[in-house]
């Protein structure tokens, strides 16, 4: 194990973020170095349980005590080997990822969680340094060739896993750049994009083929993609997002969430000189409280709005672990993202009635009202309502499922009850050699699990073409652990 008393010896630290102040003039991720002293002191609070629960606590079953064992013992080369053993991009979730490992943590339990997610981004990041990242292409060929539909991490780390074992994989993408979500979802504050840009040329350096700007079922038909390839893997994700239906709704400055962002991305991209949906001087509202209403916060601030609210229907969450999500579970507790600590107004229990117009047709206003639970719905509170000036808004309330469309269609594949790609415990559809993994399969859900489902679908794809056993399949598709 690492340290035998260091659990007893050292707090936790978690990683510095940049001032405000700073980083509100820039783009750059908020985080500053960590020190690798002080990183390996932290690895050494792994007690290195008889039972890790973190391992059950992380999708994709990361050997998290033996990289912490490694990293205090200053064996980073062995570290980064047992951390790619389970995660094909430990950049991606060492950024992104919400740590369930941490919240399964043994020392939780009753002290602070060992720093999982910094040691993991350490890892990759000084591993990239010291040139030990290197593309892994095969050391035989099958001959079969595999279309991937969608570059996001369910994609990617299908197609990696895939080219390395001997397939032909092609990698079709809808946007002009490769990427998914990761390219443009995800600001640049939050994970730069060299860290993706690396990644994808590791794979091309392996073989895989990446195809941007091409959207399977219209630029490129089902009976073409079907005849040219053994197998097809679908991973376009869950972009149906969820509409808001109220009055006012057609007003000009309604945006969704996945409308706001992209342009954004582009400017960092320096595609355009600055977003058609820019929130500059003007109040905004945001309308959900997760992970994507934090990304529209942190854009709106760095674009220098004059205010921003973020609203939620939802009561406001306890600070601490309820009894009712006991450890090891992940609890729904109050959360402060870096865009949080930027500024702004988060308001829980409200609902949104209706959007207020001015007479050229542009929202002016926003009613909402205070909302209790009661048996399972939220209902209105008499006299609670009140008006909000806003001149621009943003929906970020999640997404409903995979978009239907002429790829799905004329796959003839078939949904299960929650409207996701329905699939059987290898990843594939009722359309023999077409498989789905990431969230068109899932629903909306984390980036570990879609890291996970991604080589858990290359798993079942391999043993379709070859009838072998020779890669890892972390997951099954109603394996939820704790996440």
């Amino acid at each position: 194990m690492a340290d035998p008393k260091g659990f007893l010896t050292t707090g936790r630290r978690n990683p510095p973020r940049r001032p405000v102040e700073l980083r509100l003039r820039d783009w750059r991720e908020v985080y500053e170095d960590f020190g690798r002293d002080a990183l390996e002191a932290q690895a050494g609070r792994c007690m290195n349980c008889g039972i890790p629960f973190c391992h059950l606590g992380c999708p994709l079953g990361n050997l998290i005590p033996e990289w912490n064992d490694l990293v205090w013992r200053q064996d980073w080369a062995d570290a980064i080997e047992r951390l790619h053993a389970t995660n094909n991009f430990p950049e991606f979730t060492g950024t992104l990822c919400p740590a369930p490992c941490e919240t399964a943590c043994v020392l939780a339990i009753n002290d602070d969680a060992v720093t999982i997610k910094q040691v993991e981004i350490e890892i990759i990041d000084r591993a990239w340094d010291e040139g030990w990242v290197t593309p892994q292409p095969p050391v035989a060929r099958t001959g079969k060739k595999v279309a991937v539909v969608g570059s996001g991490p369910a994609g990617l780390a299908a197609a990696q896993q895939l080219t390395r074992v001997g397939h032909d994989v092609v990698v079709y993408e809808r946007a002009d750049r490769i990427g998914g979500l990761l390219r443009y979802g995800i600001p640049e504050f939050k994970m730069a994009k060299h860290r993706l840009d690396r990644r994808l040329e590791q794979m091309r350096a392996e073989g895989t083929e990446f195809r941007a700007g091409v959207d399977v079922g219209n630029d490129l038909g089902v009976d073409e993609l079907r005849a040219g390839f053994d197998a097809v893997v679908l991973a376009g994700g869950a972009t149906a997002w969820r509409e808001l239906p109220v009055p006012g709704r057609e007003l000009a400055g309604i945006h969704q969430a996945m409308e706001y962002l992209p342009p954004s991305n582009r400017v960092q991209e320096g595609d355009l000189p600055r977003s058609p949906i820019d929130a500059e001087g003007k109040h905004v509202v945001i309308i959900g409280g997760g992970d994507t209403g934090a990304d529209c916060l942190g854009t709106a601030h760095r674009q220098g709005a004059a205010s921003v609210t973020q609203l939620e229907i939802l009561p406001t969450p306890p600070e601490h672990r309820p009894a009712t999500q006991p450890w090891p579970t992940y609890p729904m507790i109050y959360r402060v993202a870096s865009a949080h600590e930027e500024g702004g107004e988060r308001l829980f229990s409200v609902s949104t009635q209706r959007f207020l117009g001015d007479a050229d047709g542009r929202v002016r206003g926003l009613r909402l009202v205070q909302v209790v639970v009661e048996d399972g719905r939220f209902v209105p509170v008499p006299d609670s309502e009140q008006d909000l000036p806003v001149d621009l808004v943003l929906l970020a309330m999640g997404f409903v499922g995979p978009e239907k469309g002429p790829l799905l269609d004329e796959l003839g594949v078939e949904y299960d009850q929650r409207g996701n790609v329905a699939r059987d415990a290898s990843f594939m559809t009722g359309v023999p050699g077409v498989f789905v993994a990431g969230d068109m399969g899932r629903g909306q859900s984390l980036i570990v699990w879609a890291i996970a489902e991604g080589r858990s679908a290359a798993a079942g794809v391999d043993r379709y073409l070859t009838d072998r056993d020779v890669l890892s399949a972390p997951i099954a598709p109603t394996d939820r652990a704790l996440a």
